[in-house]
């Protein structure tokens, strides 16, 4: 079901067959916020989410920018503590280059070391990625209504739902865990297995890439189907106060009848949010290499190595700041229209607009004074 927006009068009733003198068809549903309080359609859940990043830019960069910066600081005194535990091993195997190959007693604490830093950054990364999460929602929920929020009500909200939204995160980046052990198990094979173990009736290695390779383009179906249907778990566990598992149980009753049209429009914002980190890329580094271009251009001669460092260091700065705006952009674009889909879906079966235009009513209803 869709409204029509328009306003156009059908003319007198001649014209239009009898219909009578001044009709007009029936007023669209309130539009308190960024999006009508009715079924939407996706242009319209596409303009609500550009139109929620354009009022609440502040919010939503404030917490991504803080939420990023606290993982680059703990990953920058994890890789500190990682190289003080391991220096002497490193300085060990740069002592010994001349040698054919360190010996494993040296290597293996940098291998230890790095799967460690890994994972901690893996951690992080995912950790970051749920506080946008758990902030999208608080600002779509206001958004949707019209209301103003701040920033610290936007971090007291995500902060207080940040364990759930992390558990179903974890819970959901389980189903891609199968295809992604299968895509490895191929190239490991390739890169590290002997060509040829006594007994096995295969002769080297090459057998696994295959194998692998088919078997994570078999389960990566299943793993797309799992993933939408546990898409709005974010949304329901802010929004709904749930816990992780009571969030995924919501997200997949809501999801159920309408799984391509959830999949397809949260393609579709994932799909924008890329091509449009990799324009803010593009467009920051080509000003970055224009300005280096001239400021070399300007000296009349070959540039000198402090003037070359310069403009190195002023590159990796702008390159490194639109590198961060560029992932803001990819994380929280596509998270706006997966929530705004969140309460496409509770309108359409759960009859929510009339209870969301209410809300807006209450709210921007001045109070009497005393």
């Amino acid at each position: 079901m869709t409204y029509d927006m328009g306003h156009g009068g059908y003319g007198t009733g001649g014209a239009n067959g009898g219909w009578g003198s001044g009709w007009t068809p029936p007023p669209g549903p309130p539009k308190p916020g960024v999006i009508p309080l009715g079924p939407l359609r996706v242009s319209e859940i596409l303009n609500g989410a550009f139109a929620t990043v354009g009022r609440y830019w502040k919010q939503l960069l404030g917490t991504a920018l803080a939420a990023y910066g606290m993982a680059a600081l703990l990953m920058a005194g994890a890789v500190a503590i990682a190289y003080l535990s391991v220096s002497d091993h490193v300085r060990t195997i740069f002592d010994e280059r001349d040698a054919a190959e360190p010996p494993w007693a040296e290597i293996r604490p940098l291998v230890i070391a790095f799967v460690c830093l890994w994972i901690f950054a893996m951690i992080l990364v995912m950790t970051a990625n749920a506080v946008i999460q758990a902030a999208c929602p608080a600002i779509v929920q206001q958004a949707v209504l019209g209301r103003p929020i701040t920033f610290g009500e936007t971090a007291r909200k995500a902060g207080s739902r940040l364990a759930s939204v992390l558990g179903a995160a974890l819970l959901t980046a389980l189903t891609a865990v199968p295809p992604m052990a299968l895509f490895l198990l191929g190239f490991t094979g390739l890169l590290f297995l002997p060509n040829h173990v006594d007994g096995w009736p295969f002769h080297g290695p090459m057998w696994l890439f295959p194998v692998g390779l088919l078997g994570a383009l078999a389960l990566m179906p299943l793993s797309i189907w799992l993933w939408t249907r546990f898409s709005l778990a974010p949304s329901v566990a802010v929004i709904e106060s749930s816990g992780p598992i009571t969030a995924l149980r919501r997200s997949a009753r809501l999801v159920r009848g309408a799984w391509w049209r959830i999949f397809g429009v949260s393609l579709l914002g994932y799909l924008l949010a890329g091509v449009a980190a990799a324009l803010i890329q593009q467009a920051v580094n080509l000003v970055g290499i224009i300005t280096g271009q001239l400021n070399f251009a300007t000296t009349g001669s070959d540039p000198s190595p402090a003037q070359f460092l310069a403009f190195l260091g002023g590159y990796m700065a702008i390159t490194l700041v639109a590198g961060v705006i560029s992932q803001i952009v990819t994380a929280a674009f596509p998270q706006l229209v997966i929530n705004l889909l969140y309460v496409d879906q509770r309108i359409r079966t759960e009859n929510l607009g009339p209870v969301l235009a209410n809300a807006a009513n209450t709210a921007n209803t001045p109070q009497p004074t005393p």
